[in-house]
């Protein structure tokens, strides 16, 4: 339904971008999955069939035998975009990906689809303090924003109690991204992701544009001549809790739905 998906979203654009190819990572990609990492310390969860959801963009989770104790017999599936729902999965880990979706309100069902009761989701995505610098500067001409807005972290956590998730965790920091030139700049936001705002200028891809975006990059040096740029980095990770049913004069409950609902339930830690 038109309502699932994010109005401030280019859906044909969203689909674009996914489809392209990505031979690597970014660094910035890689660097949140490691810290994405050091979170399962405090999960105090069993987790021994998970899946990776992230595209190649998320960087294969490789950092994650950082955690040996928990990871080194796990199966992973490096399968993004998982339609089926009868996965049972312990965990979803989701790197960089969600501020990307077109339709998040489908990719977070998905996720609570493929887990079993007291199984959690971990993901990351950016922020909407991201490229401030960059932002100030096309503002200061009266141009529309540079990137698409990004949802705030207490709106994905009401997302995820939306679709069915209990006791989500949200938490952010900021990193500033150094470039000793605006051309280094433009690569690597090019690396990270488009602009899918669906106001967003049309002649995007002219060498005219380019040099434009070019001088506004180089309107966010910092005092050692560095371009400085702002990435607001949030994290969040929910349970998907046992089910309920709802009271009503009469109610049936299927035999697997009773036994999960029977089970003690378990938390975050």
């Amino acid at each position: 339904m038109l309502d699932d998906f994010d109005p401030h979203i280019d859906a044909i654009a969203a689909a674009r971008w996914a489809g392209m190819a990505a031979p690597r990572a970014p660094w910035l990609h890689e660097e949140v999955g490691r810290r994405m990492a050091e979170r399962l310390d405090y999960i105090k969860l069993p987790t021994k069939d998970w899946v990776n959801w992230s595209d190649v963009r998320g960087g294969k989770p490789a950092h994650l035998a950082l955690q040996k104790s928990l990871w080194q017999h796990a199966r992973g599936l490096i399968q993004p975009g998982l339609a089926k729902g009868d996965l049972s999965q312990d965990m979803v880990w989701s790197n960089m990906q969600l501020h990307m979706e077109a339709a998040p309100k489908h990719m977070i069902a998905a996720w609570h689809a493929a887990l079993k009761t007291d199984g959690f989701v971990l993901f990351s995505c950016l922020g909407p303090d991201t490229l401030m610098e960059l932002r100030a500067a096309y503002a200061r001409r009266g141009w529309p924003a540079p990137l698409h807005k990004l949802t705030d972290m207490h709106d994905w956590g009401d997302r995820l109690v939306s679709q069915g998730f209990a006791e989500p965790v949200m938490d952010m920091e900021r990193l500033v991204l150094t470039f000793a030139t605006p051309e280094r700049a433009l690569q690597e936001l090019r690396e990270l992701g488009r602009n899918l705002n669906p106001d967003r200028p049309q002649a995007t891809g002219s060498k005219a544009w380019r040099r434009t975006v070019l001088d506004r990059l180089a309107e966010c040096q910092n005092t050692d001549g560095q371009i400085a740029l702002t990435f607001e980095l949030i994290y969040g990770h929910a349970i998907k809790p046992k089910p309920r049913v709802k009271l009503s004069s009469s109610a049936s409950v299927s035999l697997a739905n009773m036994r999960e609902m029977l089970k003690p339930s378990k938390t975050l830690g």
